[in-house]
């Protein structure tokens, strides 16, 4: 079994520096070509794949091309086009809400600020840290999706559970550098190796510092999301 180093920040350090020589380029896989259609996106995402994601949006995004076509779209019309999304009749009314503050409030353009968004609905601060991060090139926080949470804790670097803990613990001893990087980094390792359900800690780089490798009562938070 692997032990903590001394202090939670030399395992971030640690961590970081073996994940970013396993994952050199780490991205977001979600497909997009403008803040509006990213926003969109990580809505859909919320306890679905990215993959999934991406098959509707293709067509998603053609159909409705604006702020103001999705806030004037016939909500029906818009759950069918989304309706192999998980609980898409829920997110095409957050779509529809959303973009109609975004028309109304903000002459239809993506809001850049933490309050603004998650003012819209469907859009809590992970949601909006991903907006921010990779629409606005603006770093408030660390995106906390449920690779996050679920390694950050295997790891040793929180015992929080709440998406809003453990992304306050991170903060204070994650690099601010590397804020966007680190989810992406333990994203790229939660789906290869730190799976939610058997994950393989005999082909794990951070096997020898994780105090959760081999523990076959580890926690698991895999609701198939992605963000």
């Amino acid at each position: 079994m692997g032990t903590l180093l001394d202090t939670r920040d030399e395992q971030v350090a640690e961590t970081l520096d073996r994940l970013y020589d396993r994952y050199p380029d780490p991205e977001i896989s979600l497909d997009f070509s403008n803040r509006l259609e990213l926003l969109i996106a990580v809505i859909l995402s919320a306890q679905c794949t990215d993959e999934r994601v991406n098959g509707v949006t293709a067509s998603l995004f053609e159909t409705y091309d604006s702020a103001e076509a999705f806030a004037e779209a016939d909500e029906s019309d818009l759950a069918e086009a989304i309706s192999s999304i998980t609980y898409y009749n829920s997110k095409a009314g957050y779509i529809k809400s959303a973009c109609g503050d975004i028309v109304d409030l903000h002459g239809g353009e993506v809001p850049d600020t933490m309050s603004e968004l998650t003012d819209l609905a469907g859009v809590g601060r992970k949601t909006a840290n991903v907006v921010l991060q990779h629409g606005h090139e603006v770093v408030e926080g660390i995106v906390v999706d449920t690779h996050v949470q679920r390694i950050s804790r295997r790891l040793g670097l929180t015992e929080e559970r709440s998406p809003e803990r453990i992304e306050s613990d991170l903060m204070g001893i994650v690099p601010e550098d590397d804020w966007k990087e680190f989810t992406h980094l333990l994203i790229s390792h939660g789906r290869e190796t730190c799976t939610a359900r058997n994950p393989d800690c005999s082909d794990c780089v951070l096997e020898d510092i994780c105090p959760s490798s081999k523990l076959d009562s580890e926690i698991d938070l895999a609701d198939g999301s992605e963000w």
